[in-house]
């Protein structure tokens, strides 16, 4: 098929190179709801307040690791219209999960769950941003980043291109 009459011609490509992402490690995570559709709750005096489907978020977050072991949750937050997650991955079994398998399942589970709840056009923004963290100094910088997230909420809210990750 030629490249431009491709549908994914333009996508770009948001996964680093190479990089196997099955590796043992920190990783900076965030997902969008389509159209940043505000659904999981609201922002009140700088702290968040998630509604029933910001806690089924909540909870199958939590209950990630119980599918994939190898998945541990350092530190995240649900906000109206996107999460932040820090995930440790450490594969020292014998089945490995890489980052795209865990986020894929999450999306899925929580999108037919949604569903189910009632919220019948939820969809997930295609893809996710993902950070590999390096070191401890960029972990701190970036918990404190999510912790202060619900502080920026109506600075950022109607201006998601404004949003400065780092």
């Amino acid at each position: 098929m030629k490249e431009e009459n491709s549908k994914y011609a333009n996508r770009k490509r948001n996964r680093l190179k190479e990089y196997d992402y099955s590796n043992n490690g920190y990783y900076f995570i965030t997902i969008c709801v389509h159209n940043h559709l505000s659904c999981f709750g609201d922002v009140e005096d700088s702290r968040i307040v998630l509604n029933d489907y910001g806690k089924l978020v909540k909870d199958n977050l939590i209950n990630l690791n119980k599918r994939f072991e190898s998945c541990e949750l350092d530190y995240f937050i649900i906000m109206p219209n996107h999460i932040h997650i820090i995930f440790i991955i450490d594969n020292t079994s014998n089945k490995k999960n890489s980052l795209p398998d865990i986020i894929k399942a999450f999306k899925s589970i929580t999108t037919i769950e949604l569903h189910r709840r009632g919220l019948k056009n939820f969809k997930w923004q295609r893809s996710y941003y993902d950070r590999i963290i390096r070191n401890e100094k960029e972990l701190y910088y970036i918990r404190q980043y999510i912790e202060q997230n619900p502080l920026r909420w109506e600075l950022e809210k109607d201006n998601p291109e404004n949003i400065d990750l780092f």
